[in-house]
């Protein structure tokens, strides 16, 4: 089994509910038998920091951690990075992001 990167956008304050509602979302898609390559692979979330940036920005930051080999993130069995944004009509949201088992 390998892993593969994955991101995933939410538009929504509070990042408890954007989580599940993200991975809900993945597991119905996916269903739950695992290997998934996506967010539904995940149990749990770690906020990376609270800089809000606009969408496109906080895609490279992810992109930059994933890339550098994060602890934080660098483990398809660990929990999906999560970063904050704002969106240009000042929507706030969340992207969850990480290595998942496929």
């Amino acid at each position: 089994m390998g892993a593969i990167t994955f991101f995933d956008i939410v538009i929504g304050d509070d990042v408890a509910k954007a989580f599940n509602q993200i991975r809900d979302e993945a597991l119905h898609e996916h269903g739950r038998g695992g290997c998934s390559g996506s967010v539904a692979e995940k149990d749990d979330y770690v906020v990376i920091d609270d800089v809000r940036r606009s969408q496109d920005s906080a895609i490279g930051c992810a992109m930059e951690l994933i890339a550098a080999n994060d602890p934080r993130i660098d483990n398809k069995w660990g929990p999906a990075g999560a970063l904050p944004f704002t969106t240009p009509t000042a929507q706030k949201g969340w992207l969850f992001f990480g290595w998942a088992n496929d």
